[in-house]
């Protein structure tokens, strides 16, 4: 998120290590940065707004790439974890210790313990223009946002609540009788002109964030809790967990479709048969999760076409999201994420998507499907900023409390 980029041109426009362009009318900034090339590129949509060199982490302490945001400012901090070493102008990306910072060794190399060195002057005019969940995306190669029209995005509504609709006709008190007493009222004084137009007053909505992934384990068990619950055997209260009960119910209804009780607990097979009985249709693959202001809205399972092949890693931005006319700008960038052959197992992938070229974020989009209610919700909460994070990896660990959707991301072993 940006404050205001004239203001903050203003500033970059004085550091020399900074190269400023003209910014577009709105958008927020997106913090790119290369650990091949050392590099940073601040991006308001698809524009450049500054570039800077900088000094990730070092063999041993290297930066993790991935998809993340500003968690917290400070002017002034000392590391935590290397001797009170100082870090102004600090930008934190991770709770467990990543962060940017200025420093006085910003060699053009790797030389940090895992943090992204800056220069002073740029350190302290990047810190002036961002705000707390500005994304930033740290990759080996440099990528560069590109614009993306795709049926799957979302489109911004108005949403109106209660009292948000206006008229441009002057009110005047006046009373009605409704029983005993008179109740005052605003009245109309006159007519409204010919062609006077109602308009909508709208309050400015905080970014979402959204994750489309595979399903987890623990989203099976919870929908499988609740079919099992509704089809008469008791599973339980749905908590995720195959305790006692679960085991009972999954058991029970295995022997009334005429499946093995033996071998795998929840199998494809049983679960095909489940959704099934409860008239559900076939169990769903992906999961979108929702976060806003750091905190978890909803979560809801989605369509995945063709799970046997992966989706990929892509970060998608809204720009110049207008709820007055259901538009929005949205830019892309795909990362390279290479799957370990046990993740791939575990996920039932058998083709990878380690090529982005192949497997960018359209091809990605083609093959989601996202209910009609919850696609609703998500467009009314859209505001300036909102993003999708697709991947196949699930919620990262370094995803919590206080936090936006992180998503940490590896190259292929060389």
């Amino acid at each position: 998120m940006i404050k205001s980029l004239a203001f903050s041109l203003g500033l970059l426009s004085a550091t020399a290590l900074v190269t400023p362009a003209s910014a577009g009318s709105g958008g927020t900034l997106q913090i790119m940065v290369s650990k091949d090339t050392q590099q940073m590129v601040v991006y308001d949509g698809g524009q450049v707004v500054a570039t800077s060199k900088v000094s990730t982490g070092k063999q041993g302490h290297t930066t993790p790439s991935g998809i993340f945001s500003i968690l917290e400012k400070k002017k002034y901090h000392e590391s935590n974890l290397y001797s009170n070493a100082p870090m102004p102008w600090m930008q934190r990306i991770t709770w467990s210790g990543v962060a940017l910072h200025e420093s006085n060794s910003v060699p053009n190399y790797p030389a940090s313990h895992g943090c992204v060195r800056m220069p002073g002057d740029f350190a302290k005019a990047l810190f002036q223009m961002t705000e707390r969940g500005a994304h930033v995306i740290i990759t080996d190669k440099p990528v560069v946002p590109v614009s993306i029209s795709h049926a799957t995005l979302f489109k911004p509504t108005a949403g109106t609540e209660p009292g948000q609709l206006l008229s441009d006709a002057q009110l005047r008190p006046g009373n009605i009788e409704t029983g005993k007493n008179p109740v005052e009222v605003a009245m109309i004084d006159v007519l409204p002109k010919a062609g006077a137009k109602a308009t909508v007053a709208l309050n400015d909505l905080p970014p979402v964030r959204i994750l489309i992934t595979r399903r987890g384990e623990r989203e099976t068990i919870l929908d499988m809790q609740g079919l099992l619950n509704e089809l008469g055997f008791d599973a339980g209260v749905p908590d995720g967990h195959t305790g006692r009960l679960t085991v009972s119910a999954i058991n029970g209804f295995k022997r009334w479709k005429g499946l093995s009780t033996g071998g795998t607990l929840i199998s494809a097979e049983m679960l095909t048969a489940l959704y099934k009985a409860a008239g559900k249709g076939e169990p769903p693959a992906g999961q979108i999760l929702v976060r806003q202001a750091f905190k978890p809205m909803f979560e809801a399972p989605i369509g995945i076409s063709s799970p046997e092949i992966a989706l990929g890693t892509h970060f998608i931005e809204a720009t110049d999201v207008n709820r007055y006319s259901g538009k929005a700008e949205w830019h892309t960038v795909s990362l390279e994420n290479h799957l370990s052959p046990a993740t791939l197992k575990r996920l039932g992938i058998t083709v990878p998507a380690d090529d982005t070229a192949m497997f960018d974020a359209s091809h990605a989009l083609d093959r989601i499907t996202i209910p009609a209610d919850i696609r609703a919700r998500i467009e009314a909460m859209l505001g300036e900023g909102s993003s999708i994070t697709i991947s196949d990896t699930g919620i990262g660990q370094e995803t919590g409390p206080g936090t936006d959707f992180i998503t940490i991301t590896r190259k292929k072993p060389a």
